[in-house]
């Protein structure tokens, strides 16, 4: 544990990428097996406890400080671990920090009736750093700045080879990694995912500004709406079938009727919707409808009933076990669409190819766009390969100009890693008669610079506390960009907001014009 947290601690105050790169290498390559592959898992979020929860810390917590001195603390530091690992008042003991195996193994088997004496027994037995990685690895949040991503490409550096080369054998291994370790240190051949079902890093597009399309010529490109979904690439093979998000998470099990419809072998890239059929054929909802489907483990025949979904096939990846990625998209599109009229999968279309000679005529239909509920356009070279990652100038997104209101900020609460010394994340309203209701959060979009005074105003302006959050005077007008706006039965306001983010700090503006929610009602997208 004592090599892991210091890891993690090295990382939190460490804002370059390149040297948390380094400090992760580092860390893989002096640790020992099956130490580094356990950190490996707690680092890329493949380690979870069915016992051993938050609520777990808070009742030791209880039991060994003062109730409103840990209260007035989590309201100061405003992280559960951070605040118990620094206050955990310890009893004296001879053992020493536990191993990071030895804790991994004890939270996945102890009964949960001896769980709280045993971590109360290794918080003992830790100092603060020691407590603090401990109780992050127990919680599930490191919250160091790492993504699964970064670690992988430390990986890659360790055997000199590409990340995503790391990212094709990912998913057909499991903590703690020998065979991935002995790979990269040249000690074995590279693990074989056979026919396992594994993801492929997606290809992604760059935003286009205006500036950019007088230098295309229309001749090269092809042209497809960008549907407000989420990215899912479907994996077909003899060992399995699998749905996973842009960012390789595992969601079978949250839409089992797209796996069941899986029944051909291909591993295709596509647009998750919600799709009902209507008297002019199939309707695309909105992204609301959508994320009643999102982030669940398991899912009612009702709620699939109310939300069907399918899937608006893109591009292919493999046809069969023939890789066909380094195809140009030309000649993949056309083996798509011979593919899917050959197969004719359940609950999944093809992506439509617009028709254009010029771009005057995708910048009008791009104004149209927000009518249909869509995102705007794709623009793809037709003899583009299938390359993962954000290469400039092969796939193009040109999406719809963002909508933007003038909120009042109402309530303020401390962010997460760097930022949970500030007051980052901010509720908003607008007027409803005399009264101003909720209409959304945001987290970014700011400067360091808006940050620091926002944070300075809200300590100055607090009128009402509420555990970590903060209530200030109705004072402050956000500008606030969203990408669409939608009914929802679960906000007061009755309206959700899609990537909400601040756009500008209204410092000239007073609180009191504002925009009303009739004003942000008018922007409501309609239903499929």
């Amino acid at each position: 544990m004592i090599a892991f947290a210091d890891l993690l601690e090295r990382l939190l105050f460490t804002p370059s990428r390149n040297a948390k790169i380094a400090l992760l290498r580092r860390y893989f390559l002096t640790q020992p097996d099956p130490d580094r592959g356990i950190g490996l898992a707690a680092i890329t979020g493949e380690l979870s406890f069915t016992t051993a929860k938050p609520g777990l810390i808070r009742a030791l917590a209880a039991a060994r400080t003062d109730p409103t001195l840990f209260a007035l603390s989590y309201d100061y530091v405003g992280d559960l671990a951070e605040t118990v690992a620094l206050m955990w008042p310890t009893q004296p003991t001879d053992a020493p920090p536990p191993r990071l195996p030895e804790v991994v193994e004890a939270l996945e088997t102890a009964p949960k009736a001896a769980l709280q004496d045993l971590v109360a027994g290794w918080l003992d037995a830790c100092d603060a750093s020691v407590r603090l990685a401990l109780l992050k690895l127990i919680t599930g949040g490191l919250r160091v700045g790492v993504s699964a991503r970064l670690a992988k490409v430390a990986l890659a550096e360790i055997g000199k080879i590409d990340a995503d080369a790391v990212e094709e054998v990912w998913h057909g291994l499991a903590p703690p990694y020998l065979p991935l370790f002995a790979w990269l240190e040249g000690r074995a051949p590279r693990p074989d995912p056979a026919n396992a079902p594994v993801f492929r890093p997606p290809m992604l597009a760059h935003p286009l500004e205006g500036s950019e399309v007088a230098a295309l010529d229309p001749a090269d490109w092809r042209a497809e709406w960008k549907w407000d979904g989420i990215r899912v690439q479907l994996v077909a093979t003899p060992g399995g079938r699998r749905l996973y998000s842009r960012g390789a998470e595992d969601i079978s099990a949250t839409f089992p009727e797209i796996i069941e419809a899986m029944n051909f072998a291909a591993v295709l890239d596509g647009e998750l919707l919600v799709m009902r059929d209507g008297p002019g054929g199939i309707t695309v909802a909105p992204f609301a409808d959508l994320q009643q489907r999102l982030n669940r483990k398991t899912v009612s025949a009702k709620l699939m009933a109310e939300y069907p979904v399918g899937v608006r096939l893109y591009d292919m990846l493999f046809d069969g076990d023939e890789d066909v990625r380094a195809l140009p998209f030309d000649v993949r599109r056309a083996r798509l669409e011979a593919w899917h009229a050959r197969a004719v999968p359940a609950r999944t279309d093809l992506s439509e190819i617009i028709p254009f000679s010029s771009f005057d005529d995708l910048a009008r239909l791009r104004t149209e766009a927000r009518a249909a509920a869509i995102e705007g356009l794709m623009l793809k070279r037709g003899d583009s390969a299938y390359i993962p990652g954000r290469v400039k100038g092969l796939w193009w997104k040109w999406k719809r100009d963002p909508l933007n209101v003038d909120a009042v900020l109402m309530y303020a609460q401390r962010g997460h890693g760097k930022r949970s010394s500030y007051y980052s994340d901010y509720t908003f309203g607008l007027w409803r008669g005399p009264e101003l209701v909720p209409i959304g959060k945001a987290y970014f979009g700011f400067t360091d610079q808006e940050l620091t005074f926002l944070d300075r105003w809200i300590r100055n302006h607090t009128i009402a506390r509420f555990g970590p959050v903060r209530e200030v005077e109705k004072a402050m007008v956000l500008e606030v960009a969203f990408d669409a706006a939608q009914l929802s039965t679960r906000h007061k306001s009755g309206v959700a907001l899609r990537f909400p983010r601040i756009a500008r700090i209204r410092t000239d503006k007073p609180a009191a014009e504002a925009d009303r929610l009739e004003t942000l009602l008018a922007l409501i997208e309609p239903t499929g």
